[in-house]
């Protein structure tokens, strides 16, 4: 039996599913520290052996990425969210130490270490990899993405593979249930981004699936995370204050929070210029000890740590009516509750966008909701309550279905793959 194999290449996360010889799929399982994995951090990291010219080139993807470039953030090359630019035609290459990469071959590699890392013999299985329904970007040509995914795949050595759409693979499994043609709206969170496809899936031999109308926005995970950042965090760390110069009081520098918006971000801070300058402010400022504070989770690198712990209060709120942000780090403590009453606040212009989006793809469908006869969520995002509340008051909360948080879409990849070989 030939070996079916689905892939959910992603913006922030990559899956793997298998088919098993019953005919239900499984996941690979990654090594992330300690803990075993079913996502696998969609990102590379490059370094050089030596700081001359001609050094040896080394990468690492996934986790070990993250480590290699919060050992030495300066000296190294983070890549991240490259299926943003699958589409893009202005993007042709970059250079990496002085090395050009397309980004066929940047994807290539990242493929070949998730693959690897996954233990997964891949030579002269069937693939089937995801593709959106319209890929990123304002002024993208999908028909280039889905070239460039294939090429990427070919790159990885990989020559049986076929490509199916995100969120039919993520209904799949659902679709399948259906006894007579549907419209059904695919929900699927990620950690960066948010997309809204509207399907029409006809069941039978001679059924499929037609794709209606489709809308996304950059609002998701990573951003929710970061609300509660800015109004737990952030203010410990100087935000909102103001420091005197001259017998003149100005506020403390708000862009230096706004590098909080994403991890790494803090970590391109940890130089002796902008380390200098926010030393300055701290020496002016009206709470100086917040801004040393700030100086040390800098110095330090605990941007990715600090982010573990928001995100995992972010999911604690998903079931809970309050969690406990409780962050350590040299002389900053923080021991605070938060409530899912004020996390709903921080988040509920998010909320509104998101709305918003939904009813572009309704009208990129030219439907009314109420034609819409399912609605399936899937990915973290989808278990926030205010996000489920949404899709409740919009269509109905029976006709609302959530599952496969994060593997839906390639367990779906899979099965169709088993499904295309009959």
């Amino acid at each position: 039996m030939t070996p079916v194999i689905g892939i959910d290449f992603g913006t922030t996360n990559s899956v793997v599913a298998l088919l098993r010889p019953d005919g239900g799929t499984e996941t690979a399982r990654f090594a992330a520290g300690p803990e075993m994995l079913d996502v696998f951090r969609t990102v590379l990291c490059f370094w050089t052996d030596e700081v001359r010219a001609g050094g040896k080139l080394r990468h690492r993807a996934g986790p070990e990425a993250i480590e290699a470039y919060l050992d030495d953030p300066l000296d190294s090359r983070l890549i991240m969210s490259m299926k943003t630019y699958l589409a893009q035609a202005s993007f042709t290459e970059t250079r990496v130490f002085g090395r050009p990469f397309t980004l066929e071959r940047l994807v290539a590699l990242f493929l070949t270490e998730l693959l690897e890392k996954g233990g997964i013999k891949a030579k002269g299985a069937r693939i089937v990899a995801g593709r959106p329904v319209r890929f990123a970007g304002d002024f993208a040509n999908d028909a280039l993405g889905a070239q460039r995914l294939g090429e990427a795949y070919a790159a990885a050595g990989l020559t049986h593979v076929s490509q199916a759409l995100e969120p039919e693979a993520a209904g799949y499994r659902f679709a399948r249930t259906l006894t007579k043609p549907a419209v059904v709206l695919i929900g699927d969170f990620g950690g960066g981004t948010s997309d809204f496809s509207l399907l029409r899936f006809t069941p039978g031999a001679n059924g499929g699936v037609t794709a209606l109308g489709r809308s996304g926005i950059g609002i998701a995970g990573d951003v929710f995370d970061y609300r509660i950042i800015d109004n737990v965090v952030s203010p410990l760390l100087g935000r909102g204050g103001s420091y005197t110069v001259m017998g003149k009081q100005l506020p403390v520098p708000p862009e230096y929070f706004l590098q909080f918006a994403r991890w790494h971000r803090l970590s391109l801070m940890r130089n002796p210029k902008t380390l200098r300058e926010i030393g300055e402010v701290a020496r002016a400022a009206d709470h100086p000890e917040r801004l040393r504070n700030l100086i040390a989770l800098i110095e330090d690198e605990m941007g990715y740590r600090l982010y573990q712990v928001v995100s995992g209060v972010k999911a604690t709120l998903s079931s809970e009516r309050k969690a406990i942000l409780s962050f350590r780090h040299r002389d900053l403590v923080i021991e605070q509750m938060i409530t899912r009453n004020e996390f709903e606040w921080w988040i509920a212009d998010d909320i509104a966008k998101m709305a918003t989006t939904v009813d572009a793809a309704l009208a990129d469908a030219n439907l009314p909701a109420e034609a819409v006869d399912h609605v399936f969520l899937t990915g973290g995002t989808s278990f926030v309550p205010a996000v489920r509340r949404l899709f409740d008051d919009r269509f109905g909360a029976s006709k609302v279905t959530a599952g496969g948080e994060f593997v839906s879409v390639a367990e779906g990849l899979a099965l169709i793959g088993r499904d295309r070989a009959k």
